[in-house]
């Protein structure tokens, strides 16, 4: 996503259910200072969890001032 890479990521919960996050760090600072965001909520599936981290990747990474995570 431009001048930063977004790895989105899902979880499963021990109910079935899925969890969201998603780590960004800059394009040009491989594997140096990595942010990590993780979400309480859940999701039915895993495409759902995943859609979510996506969405929210492209919102902080894009933005010039991102709605807070939650």
């Amino acid at each position: 996503m431009g001048k930063y890479v977004v790895s989105p990521a899902t979880h499963p919960t021990d109910c079935g259910r899925f969890r969201a996050s998603f780590s960004v760090r800059r394009a040009q600072d491989p594997g140096r200072h990595r942010r990590v965001f993780r979400f309480e909520t859940t999701f039915a599936s895993h495409d759902a969890a995943r859609l979510f981290a996506v969405t929210q990747g492209w919102l902080q990474t894009s933005l010039q001032h991102p709605p807070p995570v939650c």
